[in-house]
């Protein structure tokens, strides 16, 4: 039987407009071009939403949480008819997860790092968000890893 926190939502932490979850009528749009959504069967934004308006906290704040399957593209954003920011309720969730010491696994985000030097996947929705915030644009490479970290090891010999 689930333990149900009905502030769940409401204690959220700050995160851009993470409090729009409470517009979402469940209606899958953040779903349907979802790339995180498209490979691992676990994740759906949509199911996240859900759980955090149901107050199932047990369920999203564990070690193993689907919320670090996020590409943080930004598509269910932008796909969302009620102006709900599933990317911010998910960023809201992962800063509670840090807070508590449960990081993601290291597989999480060394993929994109070893594929394309960024956490964050290029995508033209990042690059809208981006230009709304009145960021510069970032080219589709990125910068080496070790070149923005100041560090003289390599993503691919992480695996060593």
């Amino acid at each position: 039987m689930a333990k149900v926190n009905l502030d769940f939502a409401k204690g959220l932490p700050r995160v851009e407009e993470a409090e729009t979850v409470i517009a979402c009528f469940q209606c899958s749009a953040c779903v349907a071009e979802c790339p995180a959504a498209a490979h691992p069967p676990r994740f759906n934004p949509r199911d996240i939403v859900l759980k955090v308006l149901l107050g199932l906290e047990e369920e999203l704040l564990r070690k193993d949480s689907v919320v670090w399957d996020c590409a943080t593209c930004y598509t269910c954003m932008e796909r969302c008819p009620q102006g709900v920011r599933p990317i911010e309720v998910i960023t809201a969730l992962k800063n509670l997860l840090a807070a508590r010491g449960m990081l993601p696994p290291e597989a999480a985000a060394a993929e994109n790092i070893r594929r394309t030097d960024r956490v964050i996947v290029h995508s033209e929705a990042v690059d809208r968000h981006r230009k709304e915030l009145g960021l510069p644009h970032l080219s589709a490479e990125g910068k080496r890893i070790e070149e923005v970290m100041g560090c003289r090891n390599t993503p691919s010999s992480w695996d060593a």
